[in-house]
């Protein structure tokens, strides 16, 4: 659907964030991407183009793995997706001194408190340099640098940004330039997850593609639009284009 998504599992993503957060020589934005953000950056062409800005696009949904996988060679095919909030884990695990400093940015207080309480137990976990809420609705006009020097004076080389989907990727993309040098993930509603806020889906209700109708289960009010609207988006998008490669 016009995005640079990566046939790339759990130990590349790894293997790239810590080689990238290394560096430090600018900033890097990684998305682990669902099909409703693939529908959205193809019926929305300027949301496409931010996502074409980032430099590492994973496959967060099993339809994504299903059709990269018709693309690749059977001994190059994924037998699984890189979904963004195990991603996280991993990143935490695998940055284990490293030397690695991770920033949360983006939710509310308590949950941000949580994080920092569940990621200092995971086997001694990578260290959170930094967290911050920013607020709610419309940012002064001083937000966005406010928020830069926080990042900057925690020294963190990872940021994860939950500000929800598409805010996260907007903001991400638009500011990539002038944001400090770090990896910057869109990273959605795993912080939720992680603060135990939120539900997820059952392992084998992920591994067939389902995620999307157990969390519409669990909060229909608010999944309703994304999910009913953005899938059958996604499917046609998907549709046409395999008929349009015949």
């Amino acid at each position: 659907m016009g995005l640079p998504v990566a046939a790339i599992t759990y130990q590349d993503a790894c293997d790239w964030t810590l080689e990238h957060a290394a560096k430090g020589d600018r900033a890097y934005a990684v998305e682990a991407a669902n099909t409703h953000v693939l529908a959205l950056a193809r019926h929305e062409p300027d949301f496409g183009e931010l996502m074409c800005r980032f430099d590492l696009i994973c496959p967060d949904g099993m339809p994504l793995v299903w059709g990269l996988n018709q693309s690749l060679d059977e001994k190059d095919r994924l037998s699984d997706r890189v979904y963004g909030p195990t991603l996280m884990l991993k990143v935490f695990e695998a940055s284990e001194n490293s030397g690695v400093k991770h920033f949360l940015l983006g939710g509310k207080q308590s949950t941000l408190d949580a994080l920092v309480t569940k990621f200092g137990k995971i086997d001694g976990g990578g260290q959170i340099a930094g967290v911050y809420s920013p607020p709610f609705g419309e940012w002064p006009a001083d937000e966005f640098q406010r928020i830069c020097n926080k990042i900057s004076s925690s020294g963190a080389t990872v940021v994860w940004v939950g500000l929800g989907c598409p805010k996260q990727e907007r903001w991400i993309a638009q500011n990539l330039a002038e944001l400090p040098p770090s990896v910057y993930f869109g990273i959605g509603a795993a912080f939720a997850f992680h603060a135990g806020e939120v539900k997820q889906a059952p392992d084998f209700i992920q591994r067939f593609g389902l995620e999307w109708f157990f969390r519409l289960c669990m909060e229909p009010k608010r999944l309703w639009r994304r999910y009913f609207v953005y899938n059958s988006l996604f499917l046609y998008y998907s549709v046409k284009e395999r008929v349009s490669s015949y």
